[in-house]
């Protein structure tokens, strides 16, 4: 199975994973204390891979029968995934407690989500990322309707579950063409022979029916119309988990897949035309209706959709400071994402009550380091210098400029601009407007630490952007 000892090692973070979801079976058949110790094991196994990630990333290597990559940019991808699931663990204690929501498979439902993400964006295989988006997909179907005392939170799952599985069936098919044109679904035999399958139509057809099915899962347009209720109907803790950790591993499958796309030139640019129009549609639809929005979490739904956008400029943009661009923005994301998913989540009432943006009203006079922390994530979501939202845009316009499509650069610009009157609103209510009645809610160490640990990765990435951004690229 292994060659040698060095090849198990650079395979440890899933193989941590794996085994702490069998651990943790044990712990919760066996143990009173099940709902006290899985949280904090499932931190500690989301550590100890995150940063045996980070640690060994310039580990190398190819192997299972060249069915799975480790080492390089699969490394970023997996600390990715690993410190922000972390993150939502610390977020999901006290948030399954308000709701007496704590179901015995919790945890180790989403550890195995953590595990499918790994698996899509350590894959040299299509059906080793197949397996893996499968086993992350139906781990989010169940997260989703875990709150299932509540009408809303059925409906998500059901949303979910039903538009999911068409997405599913895209993808599906996508493979099955891509097969039956290059005879094998090896990732590196379809990159080394691209150009010459490019000429076969039912292949070009079989990668434009795997990116419509992935367009799903990054909530592109007009594939998002599952994103808003389910987010809304969701647990606020997973809902975080979707618009990260769902997010990113889906543009680690696309990358991983289509890594031939990716060139300063060649057939492989015929896909720029599709991308550069999902991703207008997906900027400006996602910023205008997000201004309409009442309520938080789907105001945060809306802006998921506009930030698929910017990421997909990348993927049009297709050279290599593109892939540069859209690891850095996903790593930026998903912390300011959590962290503002972390502040809903602790000053949401037991009800659903605090989720109108209007309850936000008057925060910055009594809980004022809470509205600092938030006006931070704030600002980095709107893309103001010098947080990490803004470098992660700015190295996505720069590489789509240096593709020759500047006028899709200003676009996106144009759209941040629109998108900025809905964040600042939030920071604007918080410093500037009064409320009637005191937003009342219960605090919770966990949740602060949750949200201060994603501001402040949110606030180094912005400060020091040069140093991943080398760490990126030095692997691509």
């Amino acid at each position: 199975m292994f060659n040698n000892y060095q090849e198990f090692w650079n395979l440890l973070p899933m193989i941590i994973i794996g085994a702490g979801i069998i651990i943790s079976l044990i712990i919760e058949m066996y143990s009173k204390k099940s709902e006290v110790i899985l949280p904090w094991f499932s931190i500690i196994l989301f550590l100890a891979a995150g940063l045996h990630s980070l640690f060994y990333v310039g580990d190398i290597s190819i192997i299972l029968q060249n069915m799975l990559a480790t080492g390089g940019n699969v490394n970023i991808f997996h600390a990715i995934f690993t410190l922000g699931a972390a993150v939502v663990t610390l977020l999901s204690i006290d948030y399954l407690k308000k709701y007496g929501i704590y179901f015995r498979e919790y945890f180790i439902i989403l550890q195995t989500s953590v595990l499918g993400m790994m698996l899509m964006a350590a894959a040299k295989d299509i059906l080793v990322i197949f397996l893996g988006l499968e086993l992350m997909s139906i781990s989010f179907y169940i997260l989703a309707g875990m709150n299932r005392k509540r009408l809303t939170a059925n409906e998500a799952s059901l949303k979910y579950f039903l538009l999911g599985s068409f997405a599913t069936g895209f993808i599906v098919y996508g493979i099955a063409l891509i097969y039956g044109s290059a005879h094998t679904t090896s990732i590196d035999f379809i990159t080394s022979n691209f150009n010459s399958l490019s000429g076969n139509l039912l292949f070009v057809t079989g990668v434009l029916l795997f990116l419509i099915g992935f367009s799903f899962k990054i909530a592109a347009f007009p594939f998002h119309m599952w994103v808003p209720d389910v987010y809304e109907g969701a647990p606020t803790s997973v809902a975080a988990l979707f618009s990260t950790g769902g997010k990113a591993a889906a543009f680690s499958a696309i990358i991983a897949t289509l890594f031939a796309l990716f060139n300063s030139g060649g057939q492989g640019n015929f896909f720029t035309p599709f991308l550069a129009v999902i991703s207008v549609l997906s900027m400006f639809y996602g910023s205008i209706v997000a201004i309409a929005q009442d309520n938080i979490k789907r105001m945060l739904a809306y802006s998921s959709i506009s930030h698929a956008g910017y990421l997909i400029i990348g993927l049009a943009a297709g050279n290599y400071d593109a892939i540069a661009g859209i690891i850095y923005y996903l790593a930026a994301y998903t912390f300011m994402n959590l962290g503002a998913f972390g502040v809903v989540a602790l000053i949401e009432g037991k009800d659903e009550t605090n989720l109108s943006i209007n309850s936000y009203s008057g925060l910055g006079s009594t809980k004022p380091l809470l509205a600092a922390l938030l006006a931070l994530l704030m600002f980095s979501l709107a893309g103001i210098p010098p947080f990490a939202g803004f470098f992660g845009k700015y190295y996505i316009f720069i590489a789509a400029i240096k593709a020759k499509l500047t006028w899709l650069a200003i676009l996106g610009v144009i759209s941040s601009s629109i998108s900025v009157y809905f964040y600042i609103r939030i920071v604007v209510l918080m410093y500037f407007k009064t409320s009637d009645t005191e937003l009342e809610y219960e605090g919770s160490n966990n949740y602060m630490l949750a949200i201060i640990l994603s501001v402040l990765i949110v606030v180094l990435m912005g400060v020091f952007p040069g140093s991943f951004i080398d760490l990126v690229t030095k692997f691509i």
